[in-house]
């Protein structure tokens, strides 16, 4: 579960994964290994087609290991049914959209609460947990706001609000601020940044956008489904 006596939130020991067969099969990771401490902004970085997205998607249950071993706070998801896997992301996963992946039909409550509605929470406990969370991210006046009545940068945090309602160990964010001008990603991060700081919880967030390296306590960069180093920041991340 760690190295030494380090705590470790994800821990990947060799892990690959390929996509397609014979000629046309695709390397997508090439024995990841990889720790990612708790109660750290912990991003990802790297070119496009290096394995990224398929890391956090293998990290976050979506998708199984050829090979490997894949750990979340103890957890060994290599080790799990489908089914298991699936309670255990309903519990334990929080995940954030580069294009928010909102019900649009859904008021910013509503859509929050989703999450505890799939944990079998009653109608109205969901409610008020989910009109806490948007008061958390600054949006308790828009609880009734569909995501067309809502910019780019509320969505995101609608989104947010509803990865941390059933207050997850993990979170992963995909590209959160890819699609928000400079000053929205920065409160973006801003709000990540505030809810990494737990040692109960594991946040990792991949991203092309250079604007945000700096809110990062370590940094992996991978190429060619390969993490070639980790980095921890020279200086304290921003705040």
């Amino acid at each position: 579960m760690s190295e030494g006596t380090r705590p470790v939130a994800v821990r990947c020991r060799g892990v690959h994964k390929s996509f397609g067969d014979g000629a046309a099969r695709v390397h997508a990771l090439r024995g990841v290994d990889l720790d990612v401490p708790p109660g750290e902004l912990f991003l990802l970085v790297g070119p496009s087609g290096c394995g990224k997205t398929t890391l956090i998607s293998v990290v976050a249950g979506t998708l199984d290991a050829d090979a490997g071993e894949v750990e979340v706070f103890g957890a060994r998801l290599d080790r799990m049914s489908q089914r298991a896997k699936t309670a255990w992301r309903r519990a334990t996963l929080g995940f954030v959209f580069q294009q928010y992946n909102l019900l649009p039909a859904l008021g910013a409550a509503e859509n929050v609460a989703v999450p505890l509605t799939l944990n079998g929470v009653p109608r109205r406990e969901a409610r008020e947990r989910a009109e806490a969370e948007l008061e958390r991210v600054g949006l308790a006046d828009k609880r009734e706001a569909t995501p067309s009545q809502l910019s780019g940068g509320q969505q995101q945090r609608v989104a947010i609000a509803r990865a941390l309602v059933h207050r997850p160990r993990l979170l992963v964010c995909d590209e959160p601020t890819a699609a928000l001008d400079g000053d929205t990603g920065r409160r973006v991060m801003d709000l990540l940044r505030e809810v990494a700081l737990s040692p109960d919880r594991g946040v990792v967030v991949v991203t092309h956008d250079n604007r945000i390296f700096q809110y990062g306590d370590r940094t992996a960069f991978m190429t060619d489904g390969r993490v070639d180093r980790v980095e921890a920041a020279r200086e304290p991340a921003a705040r």
